[in-house]
């Protein structure tokens, strides 16, 4: 069946390099070389230590050990038949509306098959395989910077996805693992409750007659520079067992991608950093990732949404408010650098 949820025209033209091509066939190809390697390309353009390390985890108060627990075929069956029926089917072309239709039949062999994927700690290779579409931002059409990869993922990943990671984000919330100023990707959080918070803190601020000053963060290609291997020791400070960590480990191992566009589709090509993009557990993992980002604020205060930061810090005099924000700036980009994030 037809993609039906989301389409994309190529351009006519793409730079590459200091050439311009018009062959299609090229410009997918190139466009998934540009994708796959963004957050090694931005890791490279912003590193500045070669001996830079990661910033250790959090000290924790002693967590209660994490182990997946085997998946019901009720829940299967709810999420399949919650499916929407106009998503696009990944690069296995199964559609979405087969599933649904067939959920009643396909539930039971289905939940079979995600539990035996925590027993063996292995994730189906098709699973792991996204067709990327290109999506035009705005700015130079021939510049694939210009362009937002836009990722389809196999659905039955996601449905398997979706109860990983409503098991996984139940023990985090219940530990309180994340910090409080974090509201991106959180169940009662939002951009509203963001807003509100800092809003409130600058008119307490300004009411004592603070002076008030802000800097506002975006991480660039913040999703695409994820380390594995600082993740996966992040998510083992937080009481993930050893089979959990082997499942995740596995769950970045090996993973491809292919660009799709008006019926081309590129050869795959390797992504070996970074969440990937259109999952269910992405946005879990990115903010297991960056949760410890605002220990590094020191004496001033931070608010999180996602990859977008702003830190913010009162005081008497407009020069030890300065003062106080630089420092606190300098601290947060140094963590942030040595977590390949910037």
């Amino acid at each position: 069946m037809e993609n039906k949820s989301t389409s994309s025209q190529l351009p006519t033209a793409l730079r590459l390099g200091n050439t311009v091509t018009t062959d299609k066939s090229m410009i997918i190809e190139n466009f998934n070389k540009h994708f796959s390697t963004a957050g090694h390309a931005f890791r490279l353009a912003t590193s500045t230590s070669a001996n830079s390390s990661a910033p250790p985890a959090a000290p924790r108060p002693s967590l209660s050990r994490f182990s997946f627990t085997q998946i019901q075929i009720a829940d299967v069956l709810k999420e399949l038949r919650n499916l929407d029926p106009y998503k696009s089917a990944g690069l296995d072309n199964l559609d979405p509306l087969f599933l649904k239709l067939s959920a009643t039949i396909v539930a039971t062999p289905i939940t079979s098959l995600f539990n035996l994927s925590f027993i063996s700690s292995e994730i189906p290779k098709d699973w792991k395989a996204a067709a990327v579409i290109p999506l035009f931002k705005g700015g130079d059409t021939l510049d694939p910077n210009c362009y937002r990869p836009i990722s389809i993922l196999p659905c039955l990943s996601k449905v398997f996805e979706s109860q990983v990671n409503k098991q996984v984000t139940d023990h985090l919330e219940s530990h309180r693992t994340f910090s409080a100023v974090q509201s991106g990707f959180r169940a009662g959080h939002g951009c509203t409750s963001a807003t509100l918070k800092v809003l409130n803190d600058i008119i307490t601020a300004i009411d004592k007659r603070q002076y008030c000053a802000a800097v506002f963060i975006d991480l660039a290609k913040a999703f695409d520079s994820v380390n594995h291997h600082i993740l996966i020791g992040r998510l083992s400070s937080l009481g993930f067992s050893d089979d959990c960590l082997a499942w995740f480990t596995n769950y970045f191992a090996d993973r491809v991608q292919c660009v799709k566009s008006e019926g081309m589709l590129s050869g795959p090509l390797a992504v070996s950093m970074g969440v990937p993009q259109g999952s269910i557990l992405g946005p879990t993992l990115f903010s297991v990732y960056i949760n410890d980002v605002a220990l590094a604020a020191g004496d001033s205060l931070i608010h999180l949404y996602a990859d977008d930061t702003i830190l913010y810090t009162f005081g008497p005099s407009l020069d030890t408010v300065l003062s106080n924000l630089q420092t606190s700036f300098n601290a947060i980009q140094h963590s942030s650098v040595a977590s390949n994030c910037s």
